[in-house]
């Protein structure tokens, strides 16, 4: 043999050993396509029609080679698609529908408590007032044990599977074993369950003989008729200027803001107008039925306001209505339009931009796919110096509208608010800050209500509290020690300059945990800058009209 001969014949294996996988592999594609020459499978429609989705999810169910779920491979196509869309596209299933849903509806039905996860248990913070569980004798600081003869305590229970063993249709009962305080045993309830309202007015309230506060949390069903009712009991008390507080509101219903809108607007004004590719133009003007056109009023916002919250304060600011305070809002101008499909489930597409009087769509911009980054977008405000610096505000300067008394407004990303209130980089109160932004003056008031319910009982409205009630120097030491045992300590310098605003925040959240919000803001107001600075110009300054 020669050695050219030889040569090849070393190769010769391994061409072999390439033909044969080359063969099985072609085996396998003629024996899996047999029935098809041309080696292409195609999908038979099993509608008679060709879906091109629901036909993928039919082959998926009858050929993938573990089980699957229809409705599961249905809800992930569903979110897919929407993924693509917009950042408020939304697919919402059936068991969160309700969730989600009822608290812009008014009311939920179930058993009308408030409560929070302490300690691994159920724990009611607040009954609520003339609600199924009230009514049987349910108090603030009750322990949920069991429910319907299930233990519920000490095994991990969520918020989520709380609520859903505790809501329930009208009319249906729960059984419920409570451990309380100086009470040796459980106490069992049975709670008829019933229609619970639910508010969008945290609390309305006078700050002085001329100026009335009102603090709406969201906009629903009934965010008007709570607001009216306010508007008229603070006008029977002498109102004559008004401090609406859209902080940390995120929107809601465009009608319920559009109702409440009108209210402060002349006949005939612009309030807001939408438009998308399959909606044509559709506007909204004030009506002559405005209750609050001759009221002065300051709107306060900040990154958390968004949606029917920026259309008020959108409505006002480009009318020269009012004065704006605070710091840029959220900035979302889209408007969803919610379906409700067989299933239970639902769908909100976003069907059309909403803008303000001016003209302006304050929606900020979004990468197709990159949500995430969308709504960590108020975070990175922060970091980049905005909340503390209006210089660092990143708005498109091209985007300039005029309003009629000539002021400049900007669009493309929330409303800037007219007078700017940074949020303090406190470095003289930093002890303050550090306490309050990890929660441990909120956590330390709520064990200290926990422990002195029946002292603190005696409280019956909010004048006898904030009379009768204040931290002591003791509290307030038995709190640093509370600190300390959780890893914060601090020179006694900055313990001692902190030692007021800190006591404050403690009254005010003891206040909140026996009278709800209206012992909470009363209190809290006197360390809210955002609040103080409005007071002021209401006070002293002549607003836009």
């Amino acid at each position: 043999m020669s050695n050219q001969s030889k040569k090849y014949s070393i190769y010769l294996p391994i061409a072999f050993a390439l033909i044969l996988i080359f063969g099985v592999g072609l085996g396998f594609l003629l024996e899996r396509n047999a029935q098809n020459t041309t080696g292409v499978t195609y999908l038979t429609p099993s509608r008679g029609h060709y879906a091109k989705v629901d036909d993928i999810i039919k082959y998926i169910e009858n050929n993938y080679v573990d089980t699957v779920k229809q409705n599961q491979l249905e809800s992930y196509a569903i979110k897919g698609m929407l993924n693509d869309l917009d950042p408020h596209s939304a697919y919402i299933s059936a068991a969160e529908y309700n969730q989600i849903n009822d608290p812009l509806m008014g009311s939920f039905e179930g058993i009308g408590i408030s409560f929070s996860i302490v300690n691994d248990t159920i724990m009611v913070i607040d009954p609520i007032p003339g609600g199924p569980a009230q009514k049987v004798g349910i108090m603030a600081g009750d322990r949920i044990v069991k429910v319907n003869d299930t233990l519920v305590a000490g095994v991990g229970i969520t918020n989520n599977k709380a609520i859903h063993k505790l809501k329930g249709p009208k009319g249906t009962k729960v059984n419920v074993s409570i451990y309380r305080r100086g009470v040796p045993k459980l106490i069992d309830f049975t709670i008829t369950r019933g229609i619970i309202p639910t508010y969008s007015l945290d609390i309305a309230y006078m700050v002085n003989k001329d100026v009335g506060y009102i603090k709406l949390n969201k906009f629903s069903a009934t965010t008007y008729e709570e607001f009216d009712k306010a508007v008229k009991k603070l006008q029977s008390e002498g109102m004559k200027k008004l401090i609406l507080d859209l902080r940390n509101n995120p929107g809601g219903y465009l009608n319920a803001a559009i109702n409440v809108a009108d209210e402060f607007l002349p006949e005939g004004k612009l309030i807001v107008y939408t438009k998308g590719l399959h909606r044509p133009k559709s506007y909204a003007f004030a009506t002559s039925k405005g209750r609050l056109i001759h009221t002065d009023v300051a709107v306060l916002i900040n990154e958390g306001t968004a949606s029917a919250a920026e259309i008020v304060t959108g409505a006002l600011q480009d009318n020269d209505v009012g004065v704006v305070i605070g710091r840029r809002s959220f900035g979302k101008g889209l408007v969803q339009e919610q379906v409700r499909l067989p299933d239970g489930s639902a769908l909100r597409l976003t069907v059309a931009h909403y803008y303000t009087p001016t003209g302006r769509c304050i929606q900020r911009p979004y990468k197709k796919g990159d949500f995430e980054a969308y709504y960590e977008e108020p975070y990175h405000r922060y970091l980049d110096g905005e909340l503390t610096n209006r210089d660092s505000v990143k708005l498109d300067k091209a985007e300039k509208f005029i309003t009629p008394k000539g002021k400049v407004v900007y669009g493309g990303g929330g409303i800037m608010p007219d007078i700017f209130v940074p949020l303090l980089a406190d470095t003289l109160h930093s002890y303050y800050n550090i306490l309050a932004n990890k929660g441990l003056i909120y956590q330390f008031a709520f064990d200290y209500t926990d422990a002195h319910r029946p002292q603190l009982s005696k409280f019956k409205n909010f004048r006898s509290f904030d009379k009768g009630f204040n931290m002591s120097d003791k509290e307030y030491k038995d709190l640093v020690a509370y600190a300390k045992e959780k890893g914060i300590s601090e020179s006694q310098r900055k313990i001692a300059v902190s030692q007021q605003k800190i006591s404050i925040l403690f009254k005010a959240y003891v206040g909140q945990d026996i009278l709800n919000e209206k012992g909470f803001y009363p209190i809290y107001h006197q360390i809210d800058d955002v609040f103080k600075k409005a007071v002021y110009v209401l006070d002293t300054m002549k607003v836009q009209r």
